[in-house]
């Protein structure tokens, strides 16, 4: 129904930072970030996460990308529990980055304890690759 629509959103634009530990579980794992140009500052990001999903009343429930400032680009919705898919990847296109900003950082979100402390910050102005990222340009 549209009022789960407005929850999953809020949910996951609210940007204050709960630690895991306030809810006994562990925070989401972002495993791997890869990024590509797809055209005039348009991004896809595929985001790898690792959670201990539990079912319907736990799981990694998506994960977002954001300028360094905070500014919420893009945004993964999960929509079901991944408990016998660990770690899983997950996309999302069309993502606009305005040409001033050179870097997003991703940070995932859980249905119970909310955004994890761990983010993987993605520069962008070149190819590149790390443990953490690669980033593709044309």
């Amino acid at each position: 129904d549209a009022s789960g629509d407005i929850a999953w959103d809020a949910a996951l634009t609210d940007t204050s930072l709960r630690s895991a530990d306030e809810f006994a579980r562990p925070a989401p794992e972002i495993r791997f970030v890869r990024a590509r140009l797809s055209g005039d500052d348009l991004w896809s990001f595929d985001v790898t996460l690792a959670y201990p999903d539990t079912g319907w009343n736990d799981y990694a429930d998506g994960w977002h990308v954001a300028t360094p400032a905070g500014e919420i680009l893009g945004t993964r919705v999960l929509l079901h529990p991944h408990v016998n898919e660990q770690p899983f990847t997950r996309s999302l296109g069309n993502v606009v980055i305005p040409a001033d900003v050179d870097t997003v950082v991703v940070r995932a979100h859980t249905l119970v304890a909310g955004y994890g402390p761990v983010t993987v910050t993605v520069p962008l102005t070149q190819s590149v690759q790390s443990a953490q990222y690669d980033v593709a340009r044309p």
